[in-house]
């Protein structure tokens, strides 16, 4: 069974001033998934804060999965993709390109997501808008591909094409 992490990004959140949604919402989806939540967080749109809760998710607490909620937008406090980047090994852009893709056939603005996903060790970090919907849309693209691709990140040698 996969162990995941949610982190939950939210300047308003983290002060108690709105309710975490999409939190939750993910959370609900990952259960439905047979992959188990070890942590949840919610903290305000600080770069050094949300490297900090990475790296402690993906280097401390092992997990498998991270998903971060939040601040994937243009405004001057979504910063989790630049926080994201800065933590990781390496991109997995396709996953950030797909949930683009899927979104874009909902809403036009999904085109300003700067949504990132990649690995930090053994642990694979994606970033999902603030917003429950967005979240849950968002989240559905990827999940199909989440098992795969966590086995091949820890070592998986199995051939990945199938015979004809």
């Amino acid at each position: 069974m996969l162990n995941a992490g949610i982190i939950t990004v939210s300047d308003k959140g983290s002060q108690g001033k709105r309710e975490d949604l999409s939190g939750p919402v993910i959370a609900e989806m990952l259960a439905g998934a047979a992959i188990q939540i070890k942590q949840t967080l919610i903290i305000p749109d600080e770069v050094d804060q949300i490297q900090q809760a990475i790296i402690k998710f993906a280097d401390v607490e092992k997990l498998d999965l991270i998903l971060t909620t939040g601040g994937t937008g243009v405004s001057p406090r979504d910063l989790t993709p630049d926080a994201t980047l800065k933590v990781l090994d390496k991109e997995v852009p396709g996953m950030a390109e797909a949930m683009r893709i899927a979104s874009m056939k909902i809403t036009p603005h999904a085109m300003i997501s700067r949504a990132v996903a990649g690995i930090r060790g053994r642990s694979l970090i994606i970033n999902l808008p603030g917003s429950p919907k967005g979240a849950k849309e968002n989240l559905s693209v990827v999940l199909p591909a989440l098992q795969h691709a966590i086995e091949k990140m820890k070592g998986d040698d199995r051939d990945c094409a199938t015979s004809l």
